[in-house]
């Protein structure tokens, strides 16, 4: 039957399109997609997309990005040359977003690049997560939602620590407004760290404005990649008194040795909203241990996975070869409202 939402997984995060799929009580559309020798991606899709909304899920994870971009550039032109009447791209974790500015002479605005290679191929619509600057919406000339996490992060604060000893501390300055949003709905204080950056992903020195002594201090950002930031910020605040660390970020990227870069920090726990990591090639033989200080966000009741609670920290069983996501279930939501609009207007 035509005019139905077909949902598209990407091969980045299967379980994150399961999970979609059993929140709005649909299937993932039959799509195969593979790489020649010559590592070129082939896309197919097994069943018929005409006049049908199509939303594809495709994120980016560690050591993939650009094989992850280009599949779900092709799987948009392909449902574009199969007549989709509607296709929206869920991409949780935004492509080059941090190339969001021409910073240096003959630098690139890549995120402005990638916006346009989504369209060219055909996308009607974009669905993302905290972009690591809003102003990458003003790339495109389609809708695009970017959507918060902060709801669940200040649910989450207040059921787990006491907001009245809590500080929210900004890594940066780019992500002050961020932090000061937190800040203000808590009623707590605020501090700033200035850092920086000899050449990329390297922390130079770093100098903390406001006062986190005998605080809990709470670092936020929008992701967290080889963590050195989050690792260096958490040094810096326990010098300067503050009774524990923790750092929340929305997009726990964790590559490299990230994860060793945790667990040999000052932080008393890193709170991801959405973990999209391939784990088989970041533990290391200490695998119990890698982890010890991953907390979860809190679920939201709503939340597709209902079986997920919070909990102090992940078990020590085997996790090689698995892949921890999960979405806030505004986003899910956001899909199933779009349905039920669907159907109404289709009486």
């Amino acid at each position: 039957m035509a005019n139905e939402i077909k949902l598209i997984s990407g091969s980045s995060h299967p379980e994150l399109s399961a999970l979609v799929a059993s929140r709005l009580g649909i299937n993932i559309a039959n799509t195969m997609s593979l790489n020649y020798s010559n590592q070129e991606t082939s896309v197919s899709i097994g069943e018929s997309v005409r006049d049908e909304d199509v939303f594809i899920l495709q994120s980016t994870a560690p050591g993939d990005v650009n094989d992850g971009l280009m599949e779900l550039l092709i799987m948009i032109h392909a449902c574009r040359t199969a007549s989709a009447r509607r296709i929206t791209a869920v991409i949780p974790n935004y492509p080059y977003a941090r190339q969001d500015k021409k910073d240096k002479s003959r630098a690139p605005i890549s995120a402005r690049l990638i916006a346009n290679m989504l369209q060219v191929s055909g996308c009607n619509h974009i669905i993302t997560m905290d972009l690591h600057a809003s102003q990458i919406q003003g790339f495109f000339n389609v809708p695009v939602d970017n959507l918060y996490a902060e709801p669940s992060v200040l649910r989450w604060i207040s059921e787990n620590l006491d907001v009245e000893n809590c500080v929210i501390v900004s890594p940066d300055a780019g992500g002050a407004k961020r932090a000061t949003s937190l800040a203000d709905r808590l009623n707590t204080g605020f501090a700033l760290i200035h850092k920086e950056r000899p050449r990329p992903n390297v922390v130079g020195r770093m100098v903390l404005v406001g006062d986190v002594q005998d605080k809990v201090a709470i670092l936020v950002d929008d992701m967290a990649d080889t963590c050195g930031t989050l690792a260096k910020a958490a040094e810096t605040l326990n010098a300067h008194g503050a009774r524990q660390v923790f750092a929340i970020v929305t997009h726990g990227i964790l590559s490299g040795t990230a994860i060793d870069t945790i667990n040999n920090s000052h932080l008393s726990g890193l709170v991801p909203f959405l973990l999209a990591i391939k784990l088989s090639g970041a533990l290391s033989s200490r695998s119990s241990m890698c982890l010890a200080r991953l907390l979860r966000l809190f679920d939201e009741p709503t939340m597709a996975n209902r079986c997920h609670t919070f909990s102090p920290m992940f078990p020590s069983k085997r996790l090689d070869g698995c892949y921890f996501v999960w979405l806030n279930f505004c986003c899910l939501s956001w899909l199933a409202t779009i349905r039920y609009s669907t159907n109404q207007c289709l009486g």
